[in-house]
């Protein structure tokens, strides 16, 4: 994998004054030490590549990176985690709850321990962070409507194969997707698909729809990292895995921004992703757990960065961009998913 270098300051935010003048507002103080890493699975391409990239950037933003756990989607191990780190002397956190709502308990306990969180592609629902480094996943359903109602003309059915809605981003994905397609495209009927992040359940469920309904035209996956090879494998057994111009094609979209969703853009099985940004992720957690150590704060404003810090009840977020990709920019070298080696 290759990564360009990290610049100095490089999440340094600028908030318009009435005036129109762009004034920094990160203030720094002193301090540092260990930071503790907690991964969220290894059953996905897409955190697999995460996992790789988070000991590069730490190495390249110098931090203190103590050895990673691996929560492996259980809330409880999650918990049983970050009291080990924090035990061998950890000063700052960075997790990725899947159960958002879980963990507030845990992030009070932090809280009173003075340990600030930084939080990876999952917002919790109550409990302080000290930043949240994600994407806009509204977005993506948004993004994700709008494509496949283009493709079907505004009428057919559609599956949308859901994430746990446990999960902020299981909500989020699942209801702008919902939302969109009533208003933009009422002639579309959506099939949910609750499949809690698991392959297994999103085969299960998504042939079961072709069965009941074979004029199924369109598929909407929350995470090709887990649901795309088996989502593949059903539309190949349902001998629906053909070209994009023929007439039986599902349209397929999915989310993540791996390599193999990239691959199967460029032979057609799929029609598009988003990129959702792995290496920024990685990136950006150690960024905010260094500067957290040392005493920094930031506001809501632009970055430097091409994102949006937004305010939260319980802390802030740094909404990164994530792309839609499709055949006509698949082969972009800026992605992430065209970097991994």
């Amino acid at each position: 994998m290759k990564i360009g270098p990290v610049v100095a300051g490089a999440a340094l935010l600028a908030v318009i004054a009435a005036c129109g003048d762009s004034t920094p507002t990160a203030s720094e103080g002193g301090g540092g030490g260990k930071i503790g890493v907690d991964h969220p699975r290894a059953d996905s391409d897409f955190w697999n590549s995460y996992m790789k990239y988070v000991p590069q950037m730490a190495g390249e933003l110098k931090a203190d990176l103590m050895q990673a756990t691996n929560s492996q989607n259980d809330v409880t191990k999650l918990v049983n985690n970050v009291q080990a780190l924090t035990g061998q002397g950890a000063k700052a956190i960075i997790m990725a709850p899947q159960d958002t709502g879980a963990i507030a308990t845990t992030l009070q306990t932090l809280e009173n321990k003075k340990i600030p969180v930084v939080t990876v592609d999952t917002r919790p629902d109550k409990g302080k962070v000290y930043m949240v480094v994600r994407a806009d996943n509204r977005a993506y359903g948004t993004k994700a409507c709008e494509f496949l109602g283009e493709k079907l003309g505004g009428k057919g059915k559609v599956v949308q194969l859901m994430g746990a809605l446990s999960s902020i981003n299981g909500r989020d994905r699942a209801e702008a997707f919902g939302e969109c397609m009533k208003t933009k495209f009422p002639g579309i009927t959506v099939f949910d698909e609750p499949t809690e992040w698991e392959g297994s359940k999103a085969a299960s469920m998504l042939q079961t729809r072709l069965e009941q309904h074979p004029d199924v035209k369109g598929v909407y996956m929350h995470a090709g990292g887990v649901h795309l090879a088996p989502t593949l494998q059903v539309l190949k057994q349902k001998n629906l895995l053909v070209a994009p111009e023929d007439p039986k094609h599902v349209f397929v979209v999915s989310n993540d921004g791996i390599p193999q969703e990239f691959e199967a853009i460029r032979k057609g099985e799929i029609d598009a992703t988003m990129s959702q940004p792995a290496d920024l992720y990685a990136k950006y957690a150690v960024f905010y757990a260094k500067a957290a150590l040392e005493g920094k704060t930031f506001k809501p404003g632009p970055t430097d960065h091409d994102s949006t810090i937004i305010e939260l009840p319980n802390g802030l977020e740094d909404q990164l961009p994530a792309p839609l990709v499709t055949k006509d920019n698949v082969d972009d070298p800026a992605f992430w998913g065209n970097q991994v080696k």
